[in-house]
């Protein structure tokens, strides 16, 4: 079976960011299985505007080209990773809008989150997990947190507590489990589609 395509999506655009740190940290460990191919994709270079399409994503006819070239990104990948900061007890606004701006492209497939925050991100993991569900997303139960005074140096450095290597394994192999599974199950829905 062709290996799976994970993003590993990094959600935060601000400058002097954690999560850089945080999401170079995933990818260094997840390029180390043999599963899946990862890539990083970080929201700064994106440079996707607030959703201005006059009809809505679950419709899939998008004016502009910055909403068609994300609709190829994410319509490349079988799974994803969202690494997100919490602000504000939930996610970034920049994440929220790049899961808004296209629909179709996120359906029957699975993601991971990992989070960073005063409390490891939860908040901004269920907040994620409700948007992740109506797009038709499958999260893995487990996660990785983050705290920002344990893993971070003066809550700056990245220097992640031991322990957390496991978590990302048990959540990577989750989400290599649901992909596969998930891509079987867009396989068929194409095979009806085509069959009319």
């Amino acid at each position: 079976m062709k290996k799976l395509k994970i993003a590993i999506i990094l959600g935060s655009t601000r400058p002097n960011r954690n999560g850089e740190a945080v999401a170079k940290w995933v990818l260094e460990k997840a390029e180390q299985r043999t599963d899946a191919e990862f890539d990083l994709i970080d929201l700064r270079e994106v440079d996707l505007p607030f959703l201005n399409e006059g009809i809505p994503p679950s419709q899939g006819q998008y004016e502009h080209e910055h909403t068609r070239r994300w609709s190829r990104t994410i319509a490349a990948y079988d799974g994803y990773v969202l690494v997100s900061p919490e602000y504000n007890h939930g996610t970034s606004a920049v994440l929220k809008n790049a899961l808004d701006t296209v629909y179709k492209e996120w359906n029957n497939k699975a993601a991971g989150i990992v989070a960073y925050g005063s409390v490891k991100g939860a908040r901004a993991v269920e907040q994620l997990r409700l948007t992740l569900a109506e797009l038709q997303v499958a999260t893995v139960r487990a996660q990785v947190g983050f705290a920002l005074d344990r893993d971070f140096k003066d809550m700056k450095t990245f220097q992640p507590q031991p322990g957390h290597e496991k978590e990302l394994d048990v959540m990577l192999d989750q989400l290599q489990a649901w992909g596969n599974a998930l891509r079987g199950v867009r396989e068929s829905m194409k095979e009806k589609d085509d069959a009319g």
